[in-house]
């Protein structure tokens, strides 16, 4: 796959490193904060395991390839595809359509055949594939559900009289936001034969079946508080938590009630900007000390 597709891979990469930058916004106040490792799997052990940090990572990565395939795709570093050319004539708002939209269907055709063959040859019915398959498509969803229209005006003095729209892919904040959301609420599952193959259904047989862009995990995640390196768990010691908050991110929740350590640190930022004429802007250093707490 990778020899038929070289020119591709830059941007698998550049998706990659787009999904672990993402993981680690959306994770920076949570005891697991998505950390990386030197070694594979990048994520470290976590991944292994069929919890809902896992179900995020694979979506996210899935994700992540799409939507870097597509916008190369839009501005033509890739001889395979361009624009999205089926997006064309006047749309029932009346607009024209025009530019270049984003071709999302040939970045989710590819993140399908690229990120899902690995859970395809071990064998698409064991439960692991059945997860690791269904996180990647809703992950891909998120692109999908919040595709956008993005438009252009023409006319005398930039009034309105002609409009060229054209579909854009949303900022890839918005795709991690949304799939935090589905990680909050994440279904559990457990496989079960319905007809003549294997599914994954509720654990829990109160909860509403889960959607194509939901996220399902089959297994309980550790608590992440203490080192357990067999697991892959770094646990929470020396993280930086906020002593005034009660959320996740407080340090009564992120230290796990182990307490915390608390240091005045300097702090150097810059003060007193002035603008001069023209055109630079100029600072002055300036101290300032600062109360860190880190959990014991």
């Amino acid at each position: 796959m990778c020899k038929r597709n070289l020119e591709v891979m830059d941007s698998v990469r550049r998706g990659a490193q787009l999904a672990i930058e993402e993981c680690q916004y959306q994770f920076r106040n949570r005891r697991w904060n998505c950390s990386t490792l030197d070694s594979l799997p990048v994520f470290g052990k976590v991944v292994t395991q069929g919890t809902r940090e896992a179900a995020f990572v694979y979506a996210i990565s899935s994700a992540g390839v799409a939507f870097a395939v597509t916008r190369a795709c839009s501005s033509g570093e890739l001889e395979k595809c361009g624009c999205d050319r089926t997006v064309h004539g006047v749309s029932p708002q009346g607009f024209q359509w025009s530019g270049c939209s984003d071709n999302i269907a040939y970045g989710v055709a590819f993140s399908q055949s690229f990120v899902d063959v690995r859970e395809r040859s071990k064998g698409a019915s064991s439960s692991r594939a059945l997860m690791n398959l269904h996180n990647n498509e809703a992950g891909r969803k998120a692109i999908l559900t919040h595709m956008r229209v993005e438009c252009k005006c023409h006319g005398v003095s930039g009034s309105c009289e002609v409009k060229t729209c054209w579909r854009a892919v949303p900022p890839f904040r918005q795709v991690g936001h949304a799939l935090k959301e589905k990680f909050d609420g994440a279904t559990e599952v457990e496989p079960r034969r319905v007809g003549s193959s294997r599914a994954l259904v509720p654990r829990n047989a109160q909860f509403k079946p889960h959607t194509d862009e939901d996220l399902v995990y089959l297994e309980p995640s550790p608590d992440f508080c203490e080192q357990d390196m067999r697991s892959g768990v770094l646990g929470t010691r020396g993280r930086t938590c906020n002593k005034t908050s009660k959320a996740i991110d407080g340090c009564e929740l992120l230290c796990c009630g182990r307490g915390f350590h608390t240091a005045q640190v300097e702090l150097a930022e810059r003060c007193g900007c002035r603008f001069h004429w023209c055109c630079f802007v100029k600072c002055r250093q300036c101290q300032r000390l600062v109360e860190m707490h880190t959990c014991r």
